[in-house]
C-alpha cells in the first residue's frame, strides 16, 4: 500500500520551509496494517501486515503536493493461526506466491485540519487496482529522542470490499467489508531529498 499514508500532515508540522520535497522512509519495526472482518456474526477476526517498506515525499510549503508509497508481500500476512494463513494463501483467496505484493500509491491529498488529511490512492491487491481513501491523522512529529533524527507517526483508517478484489468467498456470511487500521512511523531519509 503506497498507507499506508499521511504526507500532507508532515508538511503541516514542519518548523522550517523547504525549497523542495523531502523524503521520509517508513520504520518497518513500528509500522502495521491491521485488518478485521465479521465471522458469521459470532466474532471479529483480526490479522496484520508488519515489517513493510515505504516512503513519504512531502512538501512543507504545499502539503497537498506530497505523496506516499507502500508495498508489502502478501505472504507477510500474520493471522495468528497457521491453518487460516494457509487458507488465505490458497486458491480460495490469494493463491499467493512469495513475489505477490500489496501496494498503495497516493494520487491526491486533501488537508482537512491542523493534523488530519484525506489521502486518495490506488490500492493493488490480488492483482486488482482500486481507488481508496485513507482518513489520516498525524500523531506526532519531531526529533526522535533515541535516533536523534526527524521522525513522524501517523494513524489512518479505511474500509475495503473484499469482493472488489476477487476475494469474496463465503460473503456475505463472512463479511464482505474489511476494516483497516494503519499506524506507521517514518524517519527522514539520510539524503533528505525526494526522488
Amino acid at each position: 500500500m503506497r498507507p499506508i499514508l499521511i504526507a500532507a500532515a508532515l508538511g503541516l508540522v514542519a518548523t522550517t520551509a523547504a525549497a523542495e520535497p523531502e523524503t521520509y522512509t517508513l520504520d518497518p519495526s513500528h509500522s502495521q496494517v491491521l485488518f478485521s472482518y465479521n465471522h458469521l456474526g459470532y466474532s471479529t477476526t483480526w490479522g496484520m501486515f508488519s515489517g513493510f517498506e515505504g516512503k513519504i515525499s512531502f512538501d512543507t510549503e504545499t502539503p497537498e503536493a506530497s505523496s506516499v508509497e507502500v508495498s508489502m508481500p502478501v505472504t507477510s500476512m500474520l493471522t495468528g493461526w497457521e491453518d487460516r494463513f494457509k487458507h488465505f494463501m490458497s486458491p480460495d483467496f490469494f493463491d499467493a506466491s512469495d513475489a505477490e505484493m500489496v501496494t498503495f500509491a497516493s494520487t491526491g491529498i486533501e488537508v482537512t485540519g491542523e493534523n488530519t488529511a484525506l489521502i486518495t490512492g490506488d490500492l493493488t491487491l490480488n492483482g486488482v487496482t482500486k481507488e481508496i481513501v485513507l482518513d489520516a491523522k498525524l500523531n506526532q512529529a519531531g526529533m526522535h529522542p533515541m535516533a536523534n533524527t526527524p521522525w513522524a507517526g501517523f494513524d489512518a483508517t479505511t474500509q475495503l470490499i473484499r469482493s472488489d478484489y476477487n476475494l469474496g468467498k463465503f460473503a456475505p456470511f463472512v463479511s464482505d467489508e474489511v476494516e483497516l487500521k494503519i499506524s506507521v512511523e517514518a524517519q527522514k531519509a539520510a539524503d533528505g531529498n525526494a526522488g
